[in-house]
């Protein structure tokens, strides 16, 4: 009995309760609450699907819009600085250093902030891609420079910095008729420019080069089906792969070379093509004659596109740091090019050091490297001319690695397995087939060939592969090698008055001490190019109305007094410093003067650019 009065007193309790939630759940609808009751929290409405779509984005729309996941013709990539320099005049100035052999311009981007001064009294990087004509993929990767840094000046405060501080010299495509040849055409003997070339000494001028038999855009190998009479076999890991045969045995097949036929008819098939020329090889540092360095023409800057380079650059003294943009390998390259030139002094290969191996970090897959060494000799390469002639700190990039088809441990494991379908013999077969559906190579059709007669054409992977990463991974190789060589710009010499203090001495004697430094890792002139004599002299100056300066010191610190010899030079208002400022270094120079009033000290460095303070003296 107990138990059910208990449970009846619950239920009568949880009844009232409720009704009292009920009560306010109405208030809460809508009712007005009781003359001095305390109002409710009023809930906000849920957001409809409508309202979203209205609400503004936490993406930031783009004021441009490029593809970077193709390749571009000149005129795409002309186009698209044009339309740049529209949207962003300001910044923006589209040039042209000169004209290829064929008459194409040497378009050019000029990205400076007028604001913050003219382009050439600011340290400048100079960017320049596609020296090789089929060396595509660096005239993107300058596209999306000038892109990235317009598109983010004033988002984010690096590059804000960059743009108010630096300047840019940037070149899509170097050697136009090449890329256009690559681009629009079958590719085959790309590489070079298109001045004419006699390479098989016979008084004619690219007058035998690769043919596209059969039209479909790709220089293919020819096989003839020979059975029991040939030199190779079809692999047993792929049948695709033709593979010699071992000695003593026959094969069921013998290659013929390289699509085309004999025009000359001297017996040899595509000896002498367009051009036929390395333009990496035709600057002045230790350039060679043909027999020495092949492809390097009769002299140097013989090449027009050679030439353009080198006007434009002595025409820009204020250039600092150099990068070219070629293809493959996944390398990061600097000079020497020849064992025979010597190693760099130690304080320029510390220079270098320090922002290679920070790019080694920034560029997965590739390796710092030195020319020579790591790669093979050149002779009258743009770096070495850059660095030894100009003084200019000078990378050149070698776009892509084929490893990155298989960019993960495990598959880099799983390679280490001969008989994996991802082994290296197999891998480009393997991505081929399900990355890029067999779109990237070539099979073997039956083709009547006008002098062998019945034969298979195919077998080729297309010009691009293994070349130029896949179209799907392009944007992000644009952006890893953008994101070095703009570290490599944010290194360059940067002079600024730091700290000054002032001391008098009697009336109207003072000591000055002024601290000039350079926060960033390049000095101002590179210690090859002291060496050469090849940069003018950074220049200290003071200017001051009736200020004579009694003498100039270096010392340690301005907080360190110390006996410090004087500077040995007739006109101390004008100091010339032949070695330039190191970089990060500040560096204290002590002046007596006698006058007063004020003093402007100013350091001005052709490559480091120019700063200057007002000095009370007082």
């Amino acid at each position: 009995m107990m138990i059910r009065t208990f449970r009846l007193i619950a239920t009568s309790a949880l009844l009232t309760a409720l009704a009292v939630l009920a009560s306010a759940g109405m208030s809460a609808q809508g009712k007005p609450p009781a003359q001095g009751a305390p109002s409710q929290p009023q809930t906000a409405p849920a957001r409809t699907a409508k309202d979203w779509a209205t609400a503004p984005s936490s993406e930031r729309a783009f004021k441009v819009r490029l593809d970077f996941n193709r390749w571009h013709d000149v005129a795409e990539l002309q186009a698209d600085m044009r339309t740049l320099e529209k949207a962003y005049p300001k910044f923006l100035k589209y040039v042209s250093l000169g004209k290829s052999y064929g008459g194409r311009d040497l378009a050019a981007m000029i990205i400076n902030n007028p604001d913050t001064g003219a382009d050439t009294t600011k340290p400048a990087m100079y960017i320049e891609a596609n020296i090789h004509g089929n060396e595509i993929q660096g005239g993107e990767v300058c596209i999306y420079t000038i892109w990235y840094l317009m598109e983010h000046y004033g988002e984010i405060d690096a590059v804000t910095r960059l743009v108010d501080e630096r300047a840019f010299y940037i070149v899509p495509t170097i050697n136009p008729d090449g890329r256009d040849f690559f681009m629009r055409g079958s590719g085959g003997n790309a590489r070079t420019g298109h001045m004419p070339v006699d390479d098989d000494n016979d008084y004619q001028f690219d007058e035998d080069g690769p043919a596209d038999l059969n039209g479909n855009g790709v220089i293919e190998q020819i096989r003839k089906h020979v059975p029991g009479q040939g030199t190779h076999r079809k692999s047993a890991a792929d049948a695709r792969i033709l593979e010699p045969v071992s000695p003593g045995e026959t094969g069921d097949y013998v290659l013929l070379g390289q699509e085309g036929v004999d025009h000359d008819g001297d017996g040899r098939v595509g000896e002498d093509g367009l051009g036929s020329y390395d333009p990496n090889r035709n600057y002045p540092a230790d350039w060679q004659p043909n027999y020495v360095q092949g492809g390097a023409m009769d002299y140097p800057f013989q090449l027009p596109e050679a030439r353009a380079v080198n006007d434009f650059l002595l025409a820009h003294p204020n250039v600092a740091g150099l990068q070219t943009y070629h293809n493959s390998g996944g390398m990061i390259l600097r000079s020497p090019g020849a064992e025979q030139t010597g190693e760099y002094p130690p304080a320029d290969v510390r220079v270098y050091d320090t922002i290679g191996r920070h790019g080694e970090r920034m560029l997965p897959f590739y390796r710092y490297l030195v020319i020579w060494s790591g790669l093979y000799t050149v002779h009258g390469g743009v770096t070495d001319w850059s660095n030894d002639t100009l003084g200019i700190v000078s990378f050149s990039n070698e776009l892509w690695n084929g490893g990155q088809y298989f960019n993960s441990p495990d598959l880099k494991e799983q390679q280490r397995d001969p008989e994996s379908p991802i082994a290296p013999r197999v891998a480009n077969f393997f991505f081929n087939d399900y990355l890029e559906f067999g779109d990237q190579l070539t099979e073997w059709k039956p083709f009547t060939h006008p002098q062998y007669g019945e034969v298979e054409i195919g077998g080729a992977f297309r010009k691009t592969f293994g070349r130029v990463p896949p179209r799907f991974m392009n944007e992000e190789l644009c952006h890893r090698n953008m994101a070095f060589t703009l570290f490599q710009a944010e290194e360059m010499p940067r002079m600024s008055i730091g700290d000054t203090k002032v001391e008098r001495l009697a009336d109207g004697v003072f000591r000055v001490w002024v601290d000039l430094v350079n926060d960033r890792v390049a000095p101002t002139i590179l210690a090859k190019a002291a060496q050469n004599n090849v940069v003018p002299p950074d220049l200290l100056t003071l200017d001051g109305k009736n200020v004579e300066v009694l003498s100039a010191s270096w010392v340690p610190s301005k907080w360190r007094p110390a006996v410090a010899p004087m500077i040995d030079q007739k006109d101390l208002t004008r100091i010339m410093l032949r070695n330039g400022q190191p970089g990060r270094t500040t560096r204290t120079v002590q002046y007596l003067l006698k006058g007063a009033g004020s003093i402007t000290v100013k350091y001005a460095s052709v490559k480091g650019g120019t700063a200057q303070k007002v000095i009370a003296l007082q």
